[in-house]
């Protein structure tokens, strides 16, 4: 932006009185109109020289006023542009709606687990090797937020009926995958007309405690009505987003409520295709959610020991199925955030976001152009670049985030066209399933570099399964699966309860082992890994009359 010719006039500062008439003004407006100040103007001062009126969290952005014309006549102008964008970020700015009662919790004895109705013990797990890399599984996309897992000493075959299994417990409806903390895994489903938060211990299923809370959420598609977010963890407390935005923190080692909020409520959300489905991210003291508020924000983040909104993000976009990933980039520590909801045209994209104050450094435009499409995959982020694709018309485009944050576009194809799961990221190439499913979803090799096709393959992957009449068999594939790297190789959990073994590699497709741990359909929810332990929830009835149920196996070596 470049400033006039002539000194201003004060009838220039009068002219935008009306913005100081807060309610006379339109606070979108005034957001697009900050966002347009801070992208193209450039202030010729240092922080703590800027004016009284912006606030703290302005001060720490990279604004500023370039002016073609003499340093006198710049003089002139800097106060009234400095007073504009700080009446434009006060009108801007997103107030909490509702901030949270946060409840004192006495000091008590943690319970005991104890052994519930649900729980089947099967057996006890291979003792754990000494020698062992193991790591919790807190967050979405695992210990790095990238679905890989640094454990090592695991089964690097399936013999006859390995992985065993170790528990398993019967459950209700959702899609939801589990945390694991230490010697506690929490999963998170619904029974009958409540979603229900439970903390089981890790190698026996036995439950410390139980935590529940009313829910009334009906899918309009038909899929099922529980929760669709795993539970995030801080190690000290435990984070649960419900199918209908309910937000709860409660104390890791009791159970207690130290906050909770109903955001559908407070922010007037909409819920949209199949109600909310992006796992919450922990980003220290914040948790981070793209709530896809109608008139924003866009994205929120939330005091995790007070439940307070400490910053709101953008107003253009609803909210996604993805899960926003953190990572350091030579813009320094962003949020990467793939939003878009239900819209009519269907809008969508990458928002680029400063984590210490919200500032949006990039919004990049990125969704198909069915009505009925989703943003579901998760941002992957390699040293600079990001890579984010979906399977409704758009593909995948692959940016690099330059040093003021924004993003250049490298390539864009429809070559790896990832549904719900998360492409995985190794040396030189991307590797992900192509496609919707559940056929005609190959698995696809990709180089990050050019996005060159590498080679796909959809393996067949037969299953025979018992049933009333007789052996039934199928001839399957991996679907909707989900990938963790680990130890050298990666993981693969099929749709219809497949386990495979595959190495990655640019050469062509190599399955290393394969087994089948149940017939069902929707097993789309990435597993845990945690201790050598694999926790996997089976999220419909199988073929073989088994229930909807999360099973704990034992991956480790046999020592």
């Amino acid at each position: 932006m470049v400033g006039p010719e002539r000194a201003p006039s004060r009838s220039l500062g009068r002219d935008w009185s009306p913005l100081r008439r807060t309610n006379a003004y339109d606070k979108r407006r005034s957001r697009r109109l900050l966002t347009y100040l801070r992208n193209n103007i450039q202030i010729l001062l240092p922080p703590r020289k800027l004016h009284p009126l912006l606030p703290h969290t302005l001060k720490k952005t990279s604004i500023g006023i370039r002016l073609r014309h003499s340093k006198d006549r710049m003089h002139a102008y800097r106060p009234i542009l400095v007073s504009l964008l700080a009446v434009c970020a006060s009108l801007a700015g997103f107030e909490d709606p509702a901030p949270p009662q946060v409840h004192s919790l006495e000091s008590i004895i943690p319970p005991t687990p104890v052994i519930q109705e649900e729980l089947t013990f099967h057996r006890a797990p291979k003792p754990l090797s000494p020698q062992a890399i193991t790591s919790d599984w807190r967050d979405f996309l695992g210990p790095t937020h990238n679905s890989y897992s640094p454990e090592t000493n695991l089964l690097e075959s399936f013999a006859e009926k390995e992985p065993a299994i170790v528990w398993e417990v019967s459950r209700g409806e959702g899609y939801a995958s589990v945390a694991v903390v230490g010697d506690r895994v929490i999963i998170l489903h619904r029974s009958g007309s409540k979603e229900v938060v439970e903390c089981l211990h890790t190698e026996t299923g036995q439950r410390y405690w139980k935590y529940e809370y009313e829910t009334n959420y009906k899918d309009r598609y038909g899929f099922g009505n529980g929760p669709r977010c795993r539970p995030v963890s801080d190690g000290e407390f435990v984070y649960t987003l419900g199918v209908e935005a309910k937000l709860h923190c409660l104390k890791l080692s009791t159970g207690r409520v130290l906050w909770q909020r109903n955001l559908k409520e407070e922010f007037n959300l909409t819920l949209d295709f199949f109600g909310v489905a992006g796992a919450p991210l922990l980003e220290g003291d914040l948790i981070i959610l793209n709530i896809g508020a109608p008139e924003g924000p866009c994205v929120a983040a939330f005091h995790k020991r007070t439940g307070k909104m400490v910053w709101g993000a953008g107003d253009e976009w609803g909210p996604s199925y993805s899960s926003p990933i953190a990572a350091d980039t030579r813009a320094g520590r962003k949020l990467f955030v793939f939003a878009g909801g239900e819209s009519r045209p269907a809008t969508g994209g990458l928002m680029v976001i400063d984590p210490e104050n919200g500032d949006v450094s990039c919004s990049f435009p990125w969704r198909g152009g069915r009505y009925e499409s989703v943003n579901a995959s998760s941002p992957v982020i390699v040293g600079n670049k990001v890579y984010i694709s979906e399977c409704y018309g758009a593909g995948g485009v692959c940016l690099e985030i330059q040093e003021d944050g924004s993003c250049k576009e490298l390539w864009r194809n429809e070559i790896l066209n990832t549904h719900f799961m998360t492409a995985i990221h190794k040396e030189d190439y991307l590797y992900g399933v192509d496609g919707h499913g559940p056929r005609n979803a190959p698995i696809v090799c990709i180089e990050l570099e050019t996005g060159n096709l590498v080679w796909k393959h959809e393996p067949e992957w037969m299953a025979t399964v018992d049933s009333p009449s007789g052996p039934q068999s199928y001839n399957l594939m991996p679907a909707l699966a989900s990938f963790i790297e680990v130890n050298g190789r990666c993981l693969v959990l099929g749709q219809y309860g497949h386990l495979a073994w595959i190495d990655l590699n640019p050469e062509g497709y190599k399955e290393l082992d394969l087994t089948h741990l149940f017939m069902a359909r929707q097993t789309w929810a990435m597993p845990a890994l945690s201790k050598g332990l694999l926790y996997v929830g089976q999220n419909d009835e199988g073929l073989d009359e088994s229930s909807t149920r999360f099973i704990c196996y034992d991956l480790r070596a046999n020592n």
